[in-house]
């Protein structure tokens, strides 16, 4: 039996945690290729329906990259980011997925290294855990 690869999505928004996916990528540091990026003009616009719509359509797991707190180019964008993954998180242990599966980070956009390491960190987490149970549920695009 192979061993279990997750799929992860990472929100991240263009002007620090994409930026710093990028210069991972330009320094040729790598990370898993199971995370995808979903950029975002900021965490801000992230929804707790977008975060659980991630895992009805079968991530394993997800998290959101933004600005360093009290640096989001939108003031308050990650501040709200950071309060509807804590939401989320909260949705997932009442339905029996696990809160553990949704994660908020905050980084500059000089932290290459700091992206690739939270990417290992993320599959880790995730393969430990084991396959969402709802994958392969309702909404699944195949």
């Amino acid at each position: 039996m192979s061993e279990f690869e997750p799929e992860i999505i990472a929100f991240c928004c263009h002007y620090c945690a994409y930026t710093a996916a990028d210069l991972a990528g330009s320094m040729r540091i790598n990370y898993p290729p199971n995370v995808k990026i979903v950029k975002l003009l900021c965490t801000g616009k992230v929804d707790v329906l977008y975060l659980l719509k991630a895992f009805q359509a079968g991530a394993d797991g997800v998290y959101v990259a933004g600005c360093l707190e009290g640096e989001c180019h939108f003031l308050e964008g990650n501040l709200r980011a950071k309060k509807r993954v804590e939401r989320t998180k909260m949705i997932l242990e009442e339905i029996g997925i696990g809160g553990e599966r949704v994660e908020m980070y905050n980084l500059s956009a000089a932290e290459g290294i700091r992206f690739a390491e939270i990417a290992k960190e993320m599959t880790e987490r995730i393969r430990n855990l084991g396959p969402n149970p709802i994958k392969g549920g309702v909404g699944r695009k195949e």
